[in-house]
């Protein structure tokens, strides 16, 4: 019903830019809340960064270095990322709620992509 579909990924030096698109499709309220997330392994998921309406947050790791957007028309979020850093390297998952809600907990999330994996190379 509601699709979550991650691109963008891929093998980055350090210092590079990546920018991870998400495309949601399927019937959700249009002014829902996105997050994304990622996950190393071994580690714990953790946020990255969230967006409801034009409020954005970010998690204390990628402040200064990454930024979230929504494009409405297009049903897309991105994760632009600049000064990549080897322990940025990780699994990237893009969620989606059926709220408002786009704060740093996993469990408050509806809908999940696979994700991308982002691997930054010293």
């Amino acid at each position: 019903q509601v699709q979550v579909v991650e691109s963008g990924g891929g093998l980055v030096q350090a210092g590079g830019s990546l920018r991870l698109s998400c495309a949601v499709s399927g019937r959700i309220f249009s002014d829902h809340g996105m997050g994304w997330f990622r996950q190393a392994p071994g580690k714990e998921r953790e946020v990255v960064a969230g967006i409801r309406w034009s409020s954005t947050d970010y998690g204390d790791s990628v402040k200064g270095r990454f930024t979230i957007s929504r494009d409405y028309a297009k049903n897309t979020a991105y994760l632009q990322m600049n000064s990549l850093k080897p322990e940025d390297t990780a699994h990237y998952y893009c969620a989606a709620a059926s709220t408002t809600y786009s704060g740093r907990y996993p469990s408050r999330y509806d809908y999940w992509g696979q994700g991308t994996q982002v691997t930054v190379s010293s």
